[in-house]
């Protein structure tokens, strides 16, 4: 794989931002790595960081570009700081650019496939809750979305989590009641077109302080009809447990090369 730190000016952000970027090449003479390349665009996953990291973290905590490299897959970690991937109240509009800017981007600069079938999201904590939020507001982009230890319910969070700074943290980030809105999950989830949506896998460990709220998601998934394959297991909110569910996401793409 190459891999590439990609300093960029954002329209969108009118600031300089960041993404790390992998993209498949032959590594035959390489040892230990095995390279895929059909010679054909490459799909693409697009990787999101959680709340504390930044968009180095997958690849300084994970082997992803050695997954990536065996599965012949471009891997597109953008940095949005502590956005939650939402277009601030106090801030910048970091859902704008992801959803709409950061694709563009991305094509411009690099030979990456475009079609929804070649087109993955996946995150972890904050990135979890950033990745289904995209997918289910933009259904048609996608073929499969993935959340590990996800954010899922942050209109909760933002009801009953009295921690000053988480407080402080919402309250800079939204600034309005989310429950029922565009940022709301499990509202995104009760008003969603099962058949139009892409697969959806969700992964959280037993010991994750995320637990509940991942449960009230796989609740109202299963409430309204919506397809997502979810299950728990030992694990933590940490990152031996990401490194080794990123390669079950991986394996579950419907990758066709």
């Amino acid at each position: 794989m190459a891999l590439l730190r990609v300093d960029f000016s954002s329209e969108t952000l009118a600031l300089g931002t960041s993404m790390t970027v992998v993209l498949p090449e032959r590594a035959s003479a390489q040892i230990g790595i095995t390279g895929h390349d059909t010679g054909a665009p490459p799909p693409v996953l697009y990787l999101l960081h959680g709340l504390t990291d930044d968009d180095t973290a997958w690849t300084r905590y994970t082997s992803i570009e050695r997954y990536a490299a065996a599965r012949g897959l471009a891997v597109v970690m953008p940095q949005v700081h502590r956005s939650f991937y939402a277009d601030e109240t106090h801030g910048s509009r970091f859902f704008t650019f992801l959803s709409e800017e950061l694709p563009a981007v991305v094509s411009s600069f690099f030979r990456v496939s475009t079609r929804r079938e070649d087109t993955f999201v996946a995150g972890l904590s904050m990135g979890g809750y950033g990745a289904l939020k995209w997918a289910l507001r933009e259904p048609a982009r996608f073929a499969a979305a993935a959340s590990l230890s996800g954010a899922l319910d942050v209109a909760g969070m933002q009801q009953h989590d009295d921690r000053p700074h988480i407080v402080e943290l919402l309250g800079r980030v939204f600034d309005r009641p989310l429950a029922g809105t565009g940022d709301d999950l499990l509202h995104l989830v009760a008003t969603a077109d099962g058949r139009e949506l892409p697969r959806l896998l969700l992964r959280c460990g037993t010991e994750d302080h995320l637990l509940a709220a991942n449960e009230r998601f796989v609740a109202a998934c299963r409430e309204h009809d919506v397809d997502l394959d979810a299950a728990f297991g030992p694990g933590a909110h940490e990152w031996s447990y990401w490194d080794a569910q990123i390669q079950t996401v991986l394996d579950w793409l419907p990758l066709k090369n």
